[in-house]
């Protein structure tokens, strides 16, 4: 699976925060983390001089690089990163490194010192053994980047979830994930398991309209295999271009691809029948199908439109 498809355990959209950095002079850490790609505006600046969306230094006189310490969102197996440095073109750093560590363990460097690009993506895959929950960028000499993506594989802690517990199986919290979907036009079916309620009508998984047959899906693979109690699907925000109905179907088949189970020859199982959908509302489904332990759903819609949330409350096998 391409990494950028995996969750960035840094975001600030799951808890992650820039903790301490050695210099921010022309522009502050936090925006590192913004989940919003990076805006130029040309004619803002600041007392200290052009205003950047990004995290800058002032221009290094001794020797030595800058950093930045970050603490992830969500605890993970880190598998790649993206150095961001849009709209940073004179003044991006030549180099970076990453540290990462879990806890108050030491600091193991996971990305070595390597050259980046100015004003684009610098997409760099990670060999990582074990999760972590705190990473640190470090710069060469000094500059700025727009954002710092940490995509990765959500380590929940289970030892702490009893497990007859009721919790959200497929949340990203729960390290729920979504492998493949039939569109992705408006917005990614990643919006469907992030934390709250959606904040806008972008802040969902919205497919284009449909113009022949068929209908939209989405298959995620829930964080641990187990079997559902209650579902909620929630069309907040989605008024006039709200799915008419919606199924969820599940199937058991642990480590499977989202192309594996996007075969025609996966058994699915209905979980829960195709039911009548309403705008703007959360709808609530406890007469579920009967079903033993599943490792991953698909969402149908019919025949295409926006939900804002997948709640899948259930307990682990």
């Amino acid at each position: 699976m391409d990494f950028t498809q995996l969750i960035d355990l840094a975001s600030a959209r799951v808890g992650g925060k820039a903790l301490e950095t050695n210099d921010e002079f022309f522009a502050p850490k936090e925006n590192l983390l913004r989940p919003a790609k990076a805006v130029w505006l040309a004619d803002k600046y600041t007392s200290k001089g052009k205003w950047m969306d990004g995290w800058e230094s002032r221009r290094r006189r001794t020797p030595g690089y800058d950093w930045c310490i970050v603490r992830l969102g969500l605890r993970g197996v880190i598998k790649g990163i993206n150095v961001d440095t849009s709209f940073f073109t004179g003044n991006f750093p030549s180099h970076a490194s990453l540290d990462a560590r879990d806890g108050k363990g030491p600091w193991v460097e996971i990305l070595p010192k390597t050259e980046l690009k100015g004003n684009g993506d610098n997409l760099l895959p990670v060999t990582a053994d074990k999760p972590y929950d705190q990473v640190r960028l470090n710069i060469f000499p000094d500059g700025g980047v727009a954002r710092l993506r940490v995509f990765g594989e959500v380590s929940p802690n289970w030892a702490k979830i009893p497990r007859k517990s009721l919790i959200d199986l497929v949340s990203v919290e729960n390290g729920g994930l979504p492998l493949l979907a039939s569109d992705i036009h408006y917005s990614h079916p990643q919006n469907l398991i992030m934390p709250g309620r959606s904040k806008n009508m972008g802040d969902g998984w919205e497919t284009k309209r449909r113009r022949g047959p068929g209908w939209d899906w989405a298959i995620l693979k829930l964080g641990a295999p187990g079997q559902l109690r209650k579902i909620e699907v929630d069309t907040n925000y989605f008024k006039g271009n709200y799915p008419d109905s919606c199924m969820l179907e599940g199937v058991h088949k642990p480590g499977a691809t989202g192309a594996e189970l996007a075969d025609e020859f996966t058994a699915w199982l209905p979980v829960l029948p195709q039911t009548k959908l309403f705008p703007n509302k959360r709808h609530y489904f406890q007469k579920l199908l009967p079903h033993g332990p599943i490792t991953h759903v698909r969402l149908n819609l019919y025949p295409d439109g926006g939900v804002s949330r997948l709640r899948l409350l259930g307990v682990r096998s």
